[in-house]
């Protein structure tokens, strides 16, 4: 079945609901960076009331409605366990899009402003899930006083083939093709590659939110983060290995598998290398594919954006890890 059109897809009855009406327990636009070039206005959302408390980073050009189908697993259909906290970086959506130089260190800086004023400031509290570029973030928020095929992004095309791209380069052609997931309101998409082509299409139409000056300048911070492998074996340290977790798929055309074995190895080991790999790119380092301190789950044909194709999958796996911090809370009489 071939792709809709963009001018299909806003004529379909469920185009205006790809944005679900998720209503937050509490949301606004906190001034952050004082002192750091600031002030800069970032906007939140808390979806749920439990006292189990999520912090869910998004990655490069993604706002925070991309976190939607965790948010309403956790903080919707059992918000009296958890409570959301969902984040426009700056650069994007409702925040502030200051023309100055981002890195993902000054971003991590933000939110820890911003979880200080919701007033998530106790020892060991917060459980940080971060994608993509929202990853580099997480691991930035590890060293935070108090808390233990890109360029194609940039080339002017139609819009067809710019979210035919966008599409290709994030999610596998399987996902792409199936049938529509999602729950719809009124009627479903032919296939979950529609869906996400009218979700995109709906976030270039809106500039206020996404301007090409804040997406380049949130690309320009992701493509300067690094963390050597003394410093991976810090975060390790303070955060605890147990508590950390590293989902990649072998199969991700934005941030390739390498990186999340230099990743992985950073953390259990202090090592910052790559293995043997094989003519499909795919390690055959045996390490790779072994348990370890740090949990992680490499999923082999996977892409970019796990959360969306393995959701039941990954919210079990993420539901598993905060069970486990919580857990060693009580062990460890925090």
């Amino acid at each position: 079945m071939a792709p809709m059109t963009a001018a299909e897809l806003q004529q379909h009855p469920e185009y205006s609901h790809t944005i679900w009406d998720l209503k937050p327990a509490k949301s606004g636009k906190l001034p952050v960076a004082n002192g750091r070039g600031g002030p800069i206005n970032l906007a939140y959302e808390v979806h749920g009331t439990g006292h189990r408390h999520l912090v869910w980073v998004m990655g490069l050009g993604g706002m925070k409605y991309a976190w939607q189908r965790q948010t309403k697993d956790f903080a919707h259909t059992k918000g009296e366990q958890y409570s959301s906290l969902v984040i426009d970086n700056r650069g994007i959506g409702d925040s502030d899009k200051p023309t100055s130089r981002y890195s993902t260190s000054e971003m991590a800086k933000d939110i820890v402003e911003l979880v200080d004023h919701l007033g998530w400031t106790a020892q060991r509290e917060l459980h940080i899930i971060g994608i993509s570029m929202g990853g580099m973030i997480a691991q930035e928020m590890g060293f935070v006083e108090n808390l233990m095929n890109r360029i194609n992004l940039f080339v002017p095309k139609a819009i067809d083939q710019q979210i035919e791209n966008v599409k290709k380069n994030l999610y596998t052609t399987a996902w792409l093709d199936a049938p529509d997931t999602i729950e719809p309101i009124q009627q479903p998409f032919p296939t979950n590659g529609d869906r996400f082509a009218a979700n995109e299409l709906w976030k270039r139409s809106h500039p206020d939110y996404f301007g090409k000056a804040g997406f380049i300048l949130q690309a320009i911070a992701a493509g300067w983060h690094y963390k050597s492998p003394e410093q991976l074996q810090q975060i390790a340290s303070t955060v605890g290995k147990s508590r950390i977790m590293v989902v990649h798929g072998t199969k991700d055309q934005m941030i390739t598998f390498p990186h999340a074995a230099v990743l992985w190895r950073g953390l259990e080991k202090g090592q910052g290398k790559t293995g043997k790999e094989n003519w499909l790119g795919i390690e055959e380092e045996a390490d790779v594919w072994e348990e370890g301190e740090v949990e992680k789950h490499f999923v082999k044909g996977q892409g970019h954006v796990i959360p969306a194709e393995m959701r039941e999958e990954c919210n079990t796996w993420l539901e598993a890890l905060f069970e486990r911090g919580i857990r060693l809370n009580r062990e460890e009489g925090v």
